[in-house]
């Protein structure tokens, strides 16, 4: 056997518990540990044997270590921990504020070229497989539609946002799609759909103490590309009824491409994932693509990049010839 491609995961929240999940489940994974920016004594992670260090003691690991997997918030933390990171070690982020995308990249590029690196940007679902489903669609129908429709489900990235917002204490935000858009769209129609039209956006969020609600519901909906493009229904409730009502973390939705290739003959492709656990599927997307990164890397394929620049095989733990003979 091989030797098992070194991970470290950079934050440990849901997804950072998630990736732990995902590479215990790996047979050519190993876990090298948690780096937190939290005082590491005070992180409990789901395996006692997993080893908790301080973001301080990454430098000292450049040597034992193949990938970071960078499981911080899009809206804060990615945008300077991947460049950062990228200048030390091959890593992958799921950075996923779509408008973004391209500053994101050309920041992460710059260092990692510079660096000898490889550093896999945007991956999870949305973007990621779902980015790849809109590729497929478009270069196999030129002529048609792409409609993509998110949830319902938690966010986390906007969940996240949410509770950067002063006055926040805890909040979540669901995306719930408009049954009358889907339906539309998987009829073979090609609807003019703005942003409203597809979703709306709701947020359930508890307040410090002394907060302003009205402060803090318009600092979340009027959120530059997170929540003010959409129409946002913020509800203000307990701590209790977060931690109630609010700790799973569904998530879903459907990439739908429509078109036609003559006159008579109208074609519909449909890409859905229906998800008990938003963060821990995506974490399983984030080490699929380390693993790319790792093979990448050793190739010296340096540079940022995205799902659209990985060949599919590299995901697999299965060598080519294997893929050949088993799924092609």
């Amino acid at each position: 056997m091989s030797t098992p491609i070194r991970i470290g995961i950079v934050g440990y929240g849901n997804l950072g518990r998630g990736v732990e999940r995902s590479v215990a489940l790996n047979e050519d994974m190993h876990l090298v540990g948690v780096f937190s920016r939290r005082d590491p004594v005070s992180v409990t992670t789901l395996s006692p044997d997993t080893s908790v260090r301080s973001v301080d003691d990454l430098p000292t690991m450049r040597d034992r270590i193949d990938v970071l997997v960078l499981c911080g918030g899009s809206k804060s933390d990615l945008p300077v921990q991947t460049p950062s990171l990228a200048s030390d070690f091959s890593v992958v982020d799921s950075f996923d504020t779509h408008a973004r995308i391209p500053e994101h990249f050309a920041a992460v590029d710059a260092a990692a070229r510079a660096a000898g690196t490889t550093a896999v940007i945007s991956t999870g679902w949305d973007p990621g497989l779902f980015s790849l489903q809109r590729l497929y669609g478009e270069a196999i129908l030129p002529q048609g539609e792409t409609h993509t429709f998110w949830g319902r489900g938690l966010s986390q990235g906007h969940s996240d946002a949410v509770r950067r917002v002063p006055g926040v204490a805890g909040g979540v935000q669901y995306t719930i799609p408009s049954d009358d858009a889907i339906a539309q769209v998987r009829s073979g129609g090609r609807p003019a759909l703005s942003t409203r039209d597809r979703h709306t956006r709701e947020c359930f969020v508890v307040l410090e103490d002394d907060a302003d609600p009205d402060a803090v519901r318009e600092a979340i909906v009027s959120m530059p590309d997170y929540f003010a493009p959409y129409d946002t229904t913020v509800h203000f409730i307990t701590a209790e009824e977060l931690a109630r009502a609010h700790a799973g973390a569904p998530h879903g939705g459907f990439v739908i491409r429509s078109g036609t290739t003559s006159a008579s003959a109208n074609q519909t492709v449909e890409f859905r994932l229906t998800l008990d656990s938003n963060p821990e599927f995506t974490a399983s997307v984030l080490v699929a693509y380390a693993r790319a990164a790792a093979r990448m890397a050793a190739g010296g394929d340096h540079g940022a990049k995205t799902p659209f620049d990985v060949a599919p095989g590299l995901l697999s733990p299965k060598s080519a010839e294997q893929l050949r003979a088993e799924l092609l």
